[in-house]
């Protein structure tokens, strides 16, 4: 298959894990707080990577271990607790919107601190999208006014970690194998969130003695397995095949894919938000349809 139509069928499957991602983190945090499921998330997406991938450490380069760490760090350690704190006040369609901001920072920082080219069309495509992603958000506020919209800056913070790591793998760790990067990121951060699990509390209980807990976790399983283990995989071999912009593209379907689980669980959905929807897919084709580079001035 060619890799132009290859890189869209990951960019599809990426958006219906991730997308599907948020409704599982709303369901975890029933029996589980925040620090629980951002440190239980990181050590069972790394059980399951290491064991896949605990062979292909040796083929990371040690001059690529630091951005290893560094790319463990900012795409899944802190986000997996950001987006676990944002959720306990603001709902997982909100995040899920939110975190489409991803693009509009893969460029800017791109741009601005990895000397990373990107296109007018590009641009064109990501402002379209942006703009199609705060008539999403202003529709999700008049449906739940109430919600605590300081918790959404966490999103936003973790939006600025994705956008930073996808331009990590894609100036420093271009030419490790993603099984690679993905078992190492976990190797660098499996360690300091045992740590948190034990400062919080939660293996000194028997949590298990409470159904609701149960429950969580076996949410918390599917979402590890899939939305971060084998999504970590996929998201950095679309890196490695496309462009840092183009991977973090998958971010403006992932609300269209949110808001539906949403209406299965009883929320519901505007015209604005159909309307703002489209407007999301046309700057994802907008953006990808072409090349004109913009040329970096060098100091």
């Amino acid at each position: 298959m060619q890799q132009a139509n290859l890189k869209w069928i990951f960019l599809v499957l990426l958006a219906l894990i991730w997308g599907s991602s948020f409704i599982l983190i709303k369901k975890a945090l029933v029996g589980l707080n925040p620090v629980q499921l951002g440190a239980l998330r990181v050590l069972i997406s790394g059980t399951f990577l290491l064991i896949a991938g605990w062979s292909k450490l040796r083929k990371i380069p040690k001059k690529s271990l630091f951005w290893i760490t560094i790319s463990g760090f900012l795409g899944t350690f802190f986000p997996a607790f950001l987006f676990a704190f944002a959720e306990t006040e603001i709902d997982s369609a909100i995040a899920s919107i939110l975190n489409s901001l991803v693009p509009l920072n893969t460029i800017i920082i791109g741009v601005s601190l990895f000397g990373i080219g990107t296109s007018r069309q590009q641009v064109i495509g990501v402002v379209i999208g942006f703009i199609g992603t705060v008539l999403l958000i202003l529709g999700g506020a008049a449906l739940k006014p109430d919600q605590n919209y300081f918790y959404a800056l966490f999103v936003v913070l973790a939006s600025v970690m994705y956008a930073t790591n996808s331009n990590i793998i894609k100036k420093h760790l271009q030419e490790v194998p993603p099984l690679a990067i993905a078992a190492g990121n976990f190797a660098a951060i499996m360690v300091p969130a045992f740590f948190v699990l034990l400062w919080d509390g939660f293996l000194q209980t028997n949590p298990l003695e409470r159904e609701e807990v149960v429950s969580s976790l076996g949410y918390l399983v599917v979402l590890c397995m899939f939305g971060t283990a084998m999504a970590k995989v996929l998201y950095n071999k679309l890196v490695q095949m496309a462009t840092p912009v183009f991977a973090a593209s998958v971010t403006y379907l992932m609300p269209i894919v949110a808001v539906l689980w949403g209406l299965l669980d009883g929320e519901r959905f505007t015209l604005q938000e159909a309307l703002a929807s489209l407007l999301i897919l046309f700057g994802v084709y907008w953006a990808n349809r072409g090349r004109l580079p913009i040329k970096l001035k060098r100091q």
